[in-house]
């Protein structure tokens, strides 16, 4: 069975994923991918400022072979009530 990597990517940088999963289908990778990046998605928007700052991810998929895919993520948060603020901290 193949072995996948998904290396996370995003505006710092990129982490390398060193162990992979092996995985046997594309729909399995592509699976895998989208839990990745939502994972990813959920992170950063957690920790994202509550107004501004576009954020670009991605989760870059590869083989022995070399790249598969790439799963891309784009958000920005526009806070529309002063309220969000006071109640964060």
């Amino acid at each position: 069975m193949p072995r996948y990597y998904f290396d996370l990517r995003d505006e710092q940088g990129i982490a390398l994923d060193e162990e992979g999963l092996e995985l046997s289908s594309p729909r399995a990778v592509r699976a895998e991918a989208a839990k990745s990046v939502a994972d990813m998605a959920r992170d950063a928007v957690l920790s994202a400022p509550l107004t501004g700052n576009r954020q670009k991810m991605a989760i870059d998929v590869r083989d022995a072979d070399g790249p598969v895919m790439q799963v891309k993520f784009c958000f920005e948060i526009d806070s529309l009530s002063s309220r969000l603020h006071s109640r964060d901290h």
